[in-house]
């Protein structure tokens, strides 16, 4: 599956715009972004992913243009997907910055 090249540029510049260690890898049939290790948020489709506090999580599936991101038949806690409206001007950054709050607590992963 293609993923949006131009949402994923958008989320590009956001990362290069953090003082942090990233990196970018491809994922689910889309792009994503890795903070020390941790998912922070990729393009899946047309679809922005977010790792987000499980109950920020719960709380935005009740918003508009919201969904659980759901591979398998099982939805993975913490992890959202924001169809395009959702991501339009401001909002797309609104969406990062929660994201990146919450991963940038977690502790770094090993490789």
């Amino acid at each position: 599956m293609a993923y949006d090249e131009k949402l994923a540029e958008r989320v590009r510049k956001l990362v290069e715009g953090l003082d942090a260690e990233t990196r970018e890898q491809k994922m689910f049939g889309g792009i994503a972004w890795m903070l020390r290790g941790n998912l922070l948020v990729g393009v899946v489709g047309d679809a922005l992913m977010l790792r987000v506090d499980p109950e920020v999580g719960k709380q935005a599936l009740g918003t508009p243009h919201v969904r659980p991101f759901d591979l398998s038949g099982r939805p993975m806690n913490g992890f959202l997907l924001v169809a395009p409206e959702g991501c339009r001007g401001p909002a797309l950054k609104r969406r990062f910055a929660t994201a990146f709050e919450f991963v940038g607590m977690l502790p770094p992963k090993r490789a």
